[in-house]
């Protein structure tokens, strides 16, 4: 039984194909203690740029009990906390704090924490992060340019394509953790050789790779860029954190990108996530989970169920997906 009352089981959604008894994992989500933690984005003047626009309505503290009122009308089985961009001299210190949480709260179920590759502890912290129960995989998001001045030769420093950061991706593959990669989709061909580099690491594009430009032309390179990294076995989705500046989350909106995701990598290497409480800034909970529910539904329901549950349940080793 979920958290929301429903019997949520892979079987049951099988038998009956009925959204109400859709499992969901929801694989990306953050809660934020900022009495307790510090997030110099979430707690410093001025503001970082940020790809959403206005984001003050997130500098407020967001703990297991928000997350579970916005999630309740959800048959939510199983979270996967992201790192929020803790103190970045502490990268440890946020992920004890999330084991504390889930001890306490029954959530998260697994988490990616942080660690940056450029720096030279890189290879201790990661060993430290993969001494921790919940963690699956680690984030640092590397340097990008803007589209204007991408080039297939950049040898940008703290990008895919640096040497330095390189040094310290190469310790994921012997620490079995997996790679959380946030990036723009013009530096997929950097993922690209990344992913066929460091064949022993799975990485995750989150978000889609930021397709925010929406324009024929830039959904198309986007397509592009996106069906080149599709070839590339070790890598997956997540179908999360999509928003457009300045609109509406709609199921309209959002299902060009989604479903030539799907498509491209096929649901078995796809999941969805709520990317909660910063995609809040755009729509509820129920708005992003509801409209993936309506941007899914011609699909076949076991391509259903791995979109929602059970791709997100084999990346992360979650086992029997218990409710939250």
């Amino acid at each position: 039984m979920s958290a929301a009352g429903h019997d949520a089981s892979p079987e049951r959604f099988l038998a009956t194909g009925a959204d109400a008894d859709l499992p969901i994992v929801d694989a990306h989500h953050h809660i934020w203690d900022l009495d307790r933690n510090r997030h110099p984005w979430l707690t410093e003047e001025p503001p970082i740029p940020f790809r959403y626009g206005d984001y003050r309505a997130l500098r407020r503290t967001y703990l297991v009990a928000d997350y579970r009122r916005d999630a309740a009308r959800q048959p939510i089985v199983a979270t996967v906390y992201m790192e929020a961009e803790h103190d970045p001299a502490a990268p440890l210190r946020e992920t004890a704090w999330l084991h504390e949480i889930a001890a306490r709260e029954g959530l998260p179920d697994a988490m990616a924490g942080a660690a940056f590759l450029d720096r030279d502890d890189a290879a201790e912290v990661i060993r430290a992060q993969a001494r921790m129960p919940l963690v699956r995989s680690l984030r640092h998001k590397p340097k990008a340019l803007p589209r204007a001045d991408y080039a297939p030769t950049h040898r940008l420093p703290g990008s895919m394509r640096c040497p330095h950061w390189r040094a310290g991706y190469r310790h994921l593959a012997e620490s079995g953790l997996h790679f959380e990669l946030q990036t723009p989709w013009w530096h997929l061909p950097d993922a690209v050789e990344l992913a066929r580099d460091f064949p022993g690491t799975l990485i995750i594009l989150n978000h889609l790779g930021l397709p925010s430009d929406r324009s024929p032309a830039a959904l198309a390179a986007w397509r592009e860029a996106m069906a080149r990294l599709a070839e590339v076995r070790n890598v997956r989705v997540k179908l999360s954190g999509c928003c457009v500046p300045g609109q509406r989350w709609t199921p309209e909106l959002q299902a060009p990108v989604v479903l030539a995701a799907v498509a491209l990598f096929g649901a078995e290497r796809c999941m969805v996530a709520s990317n909660f409480p910063v995609d809040g800034l755009h729509a509820t909970f129920d708005e992003i989970m509801d409209g993936m529910k309506a941007i899914t539904a011609q699909l076949p329901r076991a391509d259903r169920l791995r979109l929602f549950h059970g791709t997100a349940v084999e990346t992360y080793r979650l086992g029997g997906a218990d409710p939250v």
